[in-house]
């Protein structure tokens, strides 16, 4: 059985980073040093992504949503030169590639066969905004192992 979040993270979030760059570089007008600084990557990695070495999938330019995917990425690239977190809109890919079909295409066009894996939201929520809990408060209530009896 093949997980969702995996084929979205072998597949779609370098190729989305990738075309995000370009985006906020050629049509927003932003430096590499800044698409870096957003993303939390070296200039080097932006430099790959601008140049196609890295972020580029030929699965998702073989399939059908080729074309919505890249508008997507189009639109994130509007909000995050508005200034929204990055980390956010980029989350917003995972929900996109499943409601259009292309996480199904992905996992067809890649040979996948058997299961496709039950997708379980991230709970995003937790991980983009502010959390009101300590890290030591969070392993004790959700890491802890139960105790021996």
């Amino acid at each position: 059985m093949k997980l969702p979040c995996e084929l979205i993270v072998m597949h779609v979030l370098p190729t989305a980073r990738g075309a995000l760059a370009k985006e906020l570089v050629g049509r927003h007008g932003m430096t590499q040093v800044q698409v870096a600084a957003l993303f939390g990557v070296t200039n080097a990695a932006v430099s790959q992504y601008l140049k196609g070495v890295r972020g580029g999938n030929s699965v998702i330019d073989r399939s059908e949503y080729r074309s919505d995917f890249y508008m997507e990425i189009s639109r994130i690239a509007d909000k995050v030169a508005a200034g929204e977190d990055v980390t956010a809109c980029l989350c917003t890919i995972c929900r996109f590639v499943k409601e259009c079909g292309l996480l199904k295409a992905l996992y067809v066009l890649e040979g996948y066969t058997g299961e496709l894996g039950i997708c379980m939201e991230c709970p995003n929520l937790a991980i983009i905004r502010p959390c009101n809990t300590s890290a030591d408060d969070f392993r004790r209530n959700h890491l802890a192992r139960p105790e021996r009896a």
